[in-house]
């Protein structure tokens, strides 16, 4: 004869009773929702019922907080350059850029919910700015190492200019692979496309990160970082041919940047 949980108000069938199994087993399933929360989810039947991990689920939107920040630090680096190393006209671009990046957070202001086709041209566009833009003063930089002209640029300055362009394009290549990965911050959010672009670690083992665990900006960052300073890839392995070719670049810009900058700064010193 079933019983009822004091505790949970789940019916409980005798053990030595063949029927209670699958009641048991919701039961016990019900608890174990209750317990983790409502950030797990589940899908399939009883018998099969699997958790399925948040960034190959419908969840809440990604905040765009970290984004702006780092755009407006990128536009910000951009104007810090000397004049031989900006694009012509001085502050058209920078301008230019932070009205786009203006008019994206009007139409997505505290997180990014909707998504069009203008709106994710407007903002690879502006990405393809800044990454234009950076490329530029990078190849002033490196040709001006080579040919002699940055003969008379002090070893701090040139420190601070190739850092500058440096950290310049850690942002903008954490942009790309943010607004790339697996169609983007919108599409990633309604689960629109279950093969990702990049394999995070707790992608791997699901078992050491939180339920509600999904990638965001900051790990796209932290992606660029890594490749920027270890020239290949750490804990994050890219899977498909655009990021094994985007990684490839980033670190090709990267080490040209840092090798002709410091050897550079290094004979000056001497």
């Amino acid at each position: 004869m079933a019983t009822e949980d004091p505790e949970s108000g789940d019916r409980q069938l005798p053990p030595d009773d063949p029927s209670g199994v699958v009641e048991g087993l919701r039961a016990q399933l019900r608890r174990a929702e209750r317990l983790l929360g409502s950030g797990v989810h589940a899908l399939g039947d009883v018998e099969g019922r699997v958790l399925v991990p948040a960034w190959r689920r419908v969840t809440r939107a990604e905040s765009r907080l970290a984004v702006s920040i780092a755009v407006l630090a990128a536009i910000a680096l951009q104007a810090f350059l000397p004049n031989h190393l900006a694009p012509r006209p001085r502050w058209v671009l920078p301008i230019f850029e932070s009205l786009l990046l203006v008019g994206l957070i009007t139409v997505n202001p505290k997180r990014f919910e909707r998504r069009s086709p203008n709106i994710r041209v407007a903002s690879m566009f502006l990405i393809a700015l800044m990454s234009a833009a950076n490329a530029w003063s990078a190849g002033r930089l490196v040709f001006g190492l080579i040919d002699g002209s940055e003969h008379t640029t002090s070893a701090g300055r040139l420190l601070m200019n190739g850092g500058a362009i440096w950290l310049t394009n850690v942002v903008v290549f954490a942009l790309w692979y943010w607004e790339l990965d697996r169609g983007g911050p919108v599409a990633r959010m309604l689960a629109m496309k279950p093969y990702p672009d990049f394999l995070f670690a707790q992608m791997q083992t699901p078992d050491l990160a939180p339920p509600d665990w999904e990638s965001t900006f900051l790990d796209y960052l932290y992606l660029s970082f890594t490749n920027a300073t270890a020239f290949s890839p750490t804990d994050v392995l890219p899977l498909s041919r655009w990021a094994k070719c985007t990684m490839m670049l980033q670190s090709g810009i990267s080490l040209a940047t840092v090798v002709l900058v410091i050897a550079r700064a290094v004979n000056i010193l001497q």
